[in-house]
């Protein structure tokens, strides 16, 4: 595909975009990291451990083979121009769209979602958000800066209404951002499932973009990201929220801020790839 870098593909992943119905793509950037750098790096290194994993999932009964998806490589990005980059982000999410994929697109850092629900949002305008994080994201600006990883959630309430935003597991933020999250969106803090089961009947058929920032699992379990955050949900936690959703009208899906600089032993790039088998044969139908 234009406009893509082709490396080593996703475990199982097919060679026709045609027939695909699930189109992964990485977006190698981390221009705004405020702590740890290296997000850049995730979309391979999960691809290079995917391979450890079996294309069965014996909680779902589906394996890879039965759901045709395609990788499509790395988007082809410009070194230090963040809003072209935005952009290029923007656009691609749109061509999938547009071509009726779901894409279930790989951080990089957190700010890729805010172009991506951009285009999401124009497809489908009753669009809500499903946010699992450790960090609220919702700061006005970041050392300045409108554009940033800490700023994220923010941008993505005004652009679809913060009453169609969903946060889920947050345990970190300024004063400022929790008062936002708890007054504007729906703020669910240092918890996941329990409301999520509760919220899966009333979204009914809506459309639902899904960003999953690895720093909502533990560091414990997810020690290679950014900012990472003590305090976090265990593994099957963040897999059953998938499971949850298993039925949902879930049309885009990003996972974000694995940092494989800071992994011990590719446990968190494993965990990674892990989500994303399970994503794709949960939404992949």
């Amino acid at each position: 595909m234009a406009g893509y870098v082709k490396n080593q593909g996703f475990l199982a992943s097919g060679d026709n975009y045609e027939a695909a119905r699930v189109v992964l793509a990485g977006i190698p950037f981390d221009a705004t990291t405020s702590f740890r750098p290296g997000a850049r790096w995730a979309p391979q290194a999960i691809r290079a451990v995917s391979e450890v994993l079996e294309e069965y999932s014996p909680y779902l009964q589906r394996e890879l083979g039965q759901v045709p998806f395609y990788d499509a490589g790395d988007l082809d990005l410009v070194p230090g121009r963040l809003e072209a980059n935005l952009e290029r982000m923007e656009a691609a999410a749109a061509a999938l769209f547009q071509d009726k994929k779901i894409p279930l697109f790989l951080g990089g850092e957190h700010l890729v979602s805010y172009p991506l629900i951009r285009a999401a949002r124009r497809r489908y305008p009753n669009l809500a958000v499903l946010h699992f994080d450790a960090h609220a994201d919702l700061r006005e600006e970041y050392l300045g800066e409108r554009l940033s990883h800490a700023t994220v959630m923010r941008l993505a309430a005004e652009e679809i209404g913060p009453g169609n935003l969903y946060q889920f597991g947050i345990r970190s933020g300024t004063w400022g951002e929790f008062a936002y999250g708890q007054e504007e969106t729906n703020f669910f803090m240092d918890v996941i499932t329990t409301p999520l089961e509760k919220l899966v009947p009333e979204l009914g058929s809506r459309p639902l973009y899904v960003s999953i920032d690895i720093d909502v699992v533990d560091p414990a379990f997810a020690p290679g990201t950014g900012t990472p955050e003590p305090g976090g949900c265990p593994p099957r936690e963040i897999l059953q929220a998938i499971y949850l959703l298993r039925e949902a009208n879930v049309v885009a899906f990003d996972l974000v801020e694995v940092c494989p600089a800071y992994d011990q032993g590719n446990i968190t790039a494993i965990l990674a790839a892990k989500i994303v088998r399970e994503a794709i044969l949960a939404w992949g139908r």
